[in-house]
């Protein structure tokens, strides 16, 4: 098998392993970042829930996809620092995100996380990195019925036009 062996953490990462692990760190450092400003803005409290459980979420994958590239000695992305805390009364309503706008983002994201996921998959050769990126992308889909449900609780869905003149 040259070599690749039977123990996959001892393979050599390909490139498409590695950039695939390299820009989804990099995708989560983003997305956390915006997070922590959203938190800031969102009022509803079951919304800022779902937002700390996502932050947490990408937190713990960066901290699995980082050790994995520096046992590789690949250098990960730069992390973003913290966002300051703040109240949703501390920012001007005119440059405030409302809950609805922040909640239609974090699921279009959910849907780019488990495209990040599934092409990191799609791409390995080595069985213990398509196994993480599974459990990664089990936990966005997981994420993603959550937020659907509270998006439909809440009424902040936006269905696009539905097909009910069905020809006979």
């Amino acid at each position: 098998m040259g070599v690749m062996d039977n123990n996959p953490k001892k393979d050599p990462m390909h490139y498409g392993e590695v950039m695939g692990s390299w820009s989804f760190v990099a995708a989560n450092n983003g997305l956390i970042s915006g997070y922590e400003t959203f938190v800031n803005h969102v009022g509803d409290k079951d919304l800022k829930k779902l937002l700390t459980q996502v932050i947490e979420m990408m937190q713990s994958h960066n901290t699995e996809v980082v050790e994995l590239l520096k046992n590789n000695g690949i250098v990960p992305p730069p992390a973003l620092p913290s966002r300051p805390k703040a109240t949703t009364e501390d920012i001007p309503v005119g440059a405030r995100f409302e809950d609805i706008e922040i909640s239609a983002t974090v699921a279009v994201n959910v849907g780019q996380g488990l495209v990040s996921c599934s092409q990191v998959m799609g791409q390995c050769l080595r069985e213990d990195i398509a196994k993480m990126f599974g459990k990664f992308h089990t936990e966005w889909a997981l994420f993603g019925a959550k937020l659907l449900k509270l998006n439909k609780e809440k009424g902040w869905i936006v269905p696009p036009p539905l097909h009910t003149d069905v020809p006979k």
